[in-house]
């Protein structure tokens, strides 16, 4: 049975797909039990999309996979810790639970400058754990930015 620290080993390969293509390396994936429903990796500049972050992309792959834009029982795993846009896309789509990597003190929504997953306003909350192979997530993305200065 994999681990949540296996899937997060895979979302860190799929952030090195965004960095090979010169965007900020984030990677996602959208899990039901065993299975992987969706993958995604940080893409708004290839894309010409500002909503074309790993989680988003992953969400998308997996709502169609499954045919439901409700992504009930899943767990979505990302290299990052969620932006304000991501944290709402996962609680309005019904993710059940949001692993991540590295947390992000300046614009991160689920828990770090913002809460968004459980913020009682909302009618569904997300079951949020953050810092799983922190280290190295947040190594990757530290690696980048200080290649772009």
């Amino acid at each position: 049975m994999r681990t949540d620290t296996d899937f997060m080993r895979r979302a860190l390969e799929l952030a090195g797909r965004a960095e090979a293509a010169g965007e900020v390396p984030v990677g996602a994936l959208v899990v039901r039990g065993e299975e992987i429903l969706g993958e995604g990796w940080n893409r708004p500049i290839a894309t010409r999309d500002p909503t074309a972050h790993a989680e988003i992309v992953a969400m998308r792959e997996a709502a169609r996979v499954i045919g439901d834009y409700r992504l009930g029982g899943t767990t979505l795993y990302v290299t990052l810790e969620p932006c304000p846009m991501c944290a709402a896309a996962l609680v309005h789509a019904r993710v059940a639970r949001l692993v991540f990597g590295a947390w992000d003190p300046r614009q991160g929504a689920a828990g770090s400058a913002f809460n968004l997953v459980t913020a009682r306003e909302f009618n569904h909350r997300v079951d949020s754990f953050g810092g799983v192979l922190a280290d190295e997530c947040g190594e990757v993305l530290k690696r980048f930015f200080a290649s772009r200065r």
